[in-house]
């Protein structure tokens, strides 16, 4: 848990981290002002307003476009750092965005006084030229085409900064989504373990009574009994997994039959069927144990033999669990029990709604315990619940 957290943490500060320019961006900025450079001096040199262009204006035309974008190049790598740090969702936003346009008010002036002064160094105007003051050429906004590139440069600082806070969030949330996951997992491994914990004591109890039952007149009886309980409680310490192949489930409740035979002394009817389109089926570990259970408490009969009939069968995509008994058929209260109940919150955990538990009367007589729960063969995420 605070691992999680402290990737958490490293993620919520990842944002920051990223915004910062890189060598690779920062030799694509250089490389798109030497190509737009490249271009305003083609295109000064090209241009058909200027004809017979003597060689030492070609070589201030060239100069100039360099110089000015040089310039850029070397201002573009703040100013996309400053739009970085330029973050909507916090507040004071009106005084960041006003702070903005003031720095680019102020860096527009000053790429313009600079290119006035290299273009009266490299082309210096006719002796009749009237020059224009610093502040004639602020009044008159010559300095605005200098603003547009730079609210174009800051325009695509804030769009990189937009993205990249937008990737880093998704990744965030991934992460988050990820941990909710693992903690959902975790809690659901919990409570089957906490389900199963109370489930092995109440069937212990009742099992223990049995042996209890036949120890005075029935010893090899009860060795039998005992025999085959330190099995299924073995199994219930080594296995871990929620959900095991049908076989298996099966096999362990046959042994929990055996256990019933010998506190019926011969007297219990009890028979398996298993559809073979379930025979490779996973279910839900210990899942007929306490149908088997409830079956014994409350559907054995009052006198003869007891029958218990076991059956898995596939209706479409469920996977259907029928324990039936010839006893009286359901009792009241009997639905709500510790056996089914727990067997209910089980499923619910494991499948959600999914699956389902009934306790319903048979068609010759007694009760059904019936479970339908999706048809599987494979592991499963048991966390959908």
């Amino acid at each position: 848990m605070a691992r999680a957290r402290h990737e958490s943490l490293e993620a919520r500060h990842e944002p920051a981290a990223r915004l910062s320019l890189g060598w690779r961006e920062i030799a694509t900025i250089v490389a798109c002002w030497a190509f737009l450079a490249l271009l305003a001096a083609a295109g000064r040199l090209l241009d058909p307003r200027i004809p017979d262009l003597r060689p030492e204006v070609s070589s201030a035309l060239i100069t100039m476009s360099v110089v000015e974008y040089a310039f850029w190049a070397a201002l573009s790598v703040p100013i996309v750092w400053l739009a970085g740090r330029f973050d909507p969702t916090t507040g004071r936003r009106a005084a960041r965005v006003l702070a903005l346009v003031a720095l680019g008010i102020a860096i527009a002036i000053g790429m313009d006084f600079v290119l006035r002064a290299a273009r009266m160094r490299l082309l210096p105007p006719p002796r009749r030229f009237r020059r224009s003051g610093p502040f004639d050429a602020i009044l008159a906004f010559e300095f605005l085409p200098d603003f547009m590139v730079y609210l174009a440069v800051l325009g695509a600082g804030l769009t990189r900064a937009y993205f990249l806070r937008y990737r880093a969030r998704l990744e965030e949330t991934r992460q988050l989504q990820a941990e909710t996951d693992r903690l959902h997992v975790q809690l659901t491994d919990a409570r089957l373990s906490a389900l199963r914990a109370q489930l092995n004591p109440h069937f212990l109890f009742n099992t223990l009574n049995g042996v209890s039952a036949l120890l005075t007149r029935d010893p090899g009886g009860a060795r039998r009994m005992i025999s085959r309980l330190s099995e299924l409680l073995r199994h219930s310490l080594e296995e871990t997994e929620p959900e095991i192949p049908i076989e298996r489930e099966v096999e362990l409740a046959q042994r929990y039959l055996d256990i019933m035979q010998a506190r019926f002394e011969g007297s219990l009817d009890a028979a398996i069927e298993i559809d073979p389109r379930a025979a490779h089926a996973l279910v839900p570990n210990l899942v007929l144990q306490p149908l088997i259970e409830n079956a014994f408490k409350h559907g054995t009969p009052a006198s003869g033999s007891a029958r218990v009939r076991i059956r898995a069968t596939v209706e479409g995509a469920s996977l259907v669990l029928e324990v039936s008994d010839n006893g009286p058929g359901p009792t009241s209260g009997a639905e709500h029990g510790v056996g089914l109940g727990n067997t209910r919150e089980r499923l619910h955990a494991l499948y959600g709604d999914a699956a389902s538990l009934e306790l319903v009367s048979g068609r010759m007589g007694g009760a059904v315990s019936r479970v339908r729960l999706p048809l599987h063969t494979s592991a499963r995420d048991t966390s959908r619940g």
